[in-house]
């Protein structure tokens, strides 16, 4: 067998653009996302994805990671919604965020690790990632009666 020119397969003979195309539902595409920004805010080192790269970084120390700073995940995990036409997303991150934390660079590890994440796993390219962070949670008030009052 000898292939042929063209992107044809060398079995068959029909072209690759003739054969059909992969469709990744966006319910898909905002699990991915809600799984990265995940990822990012715990500073776990996720599998690489084939992408050669080890992680986010955000659980080091100066990048304004979840460890040791107050970020991290706290209440609710990430909820993610998306908008896809054809090969992009438009991705939106709703969130809670530990008190005291770094929330810019929260923010910035979520964004970086989501566009990385759907870019690897659905090849996808992604212009306009906005991370609304809902609430934050201090570590002075969590089990304590909201009926108590402030902590000052």
């Amino acid at each position: 067998m000898t292939a042929r020119s063209g992107g044809g397969d060398a079995v068959t003979g029909i072209l690759a653009a003739e054969r059909g195309a992969t469709t990744i539902a966006d319910r898909v595409v905002a699990k991915i996302a809600a799984h990265a920004a995940r990822e990012a805010l715990e500073g776990a080192p996720p599998d690489d994805g084939g992408t050669g790269e080890s992680g986010t970084g955000a659980g080091r120390t100066g990048e304004g990671g979840a460890r040791g700073t107050g970020g991290g995940v706290h209440g609710r995990p990430p909820q993610a919604a998306v908008v896809v036409h054809r090969d992009s997303a438009r991705v939106r991150i709703t969130l809670e965020l530990g008190y005291p934390c770094d929330i810019g660079a929260q923010c910035a590890a979520v964004r970086r690790q989501v566009v990385r994440r759907l870019r690897t796993l659905a090849g996808m390219e992604v212009p306009e990632v906005a991370v609304q962070v809902e609430r934050l949670h201090s570590p002075y008030t969590r089990g304590r009666d909201k009926s108590a009052g402030r902590v000052r």
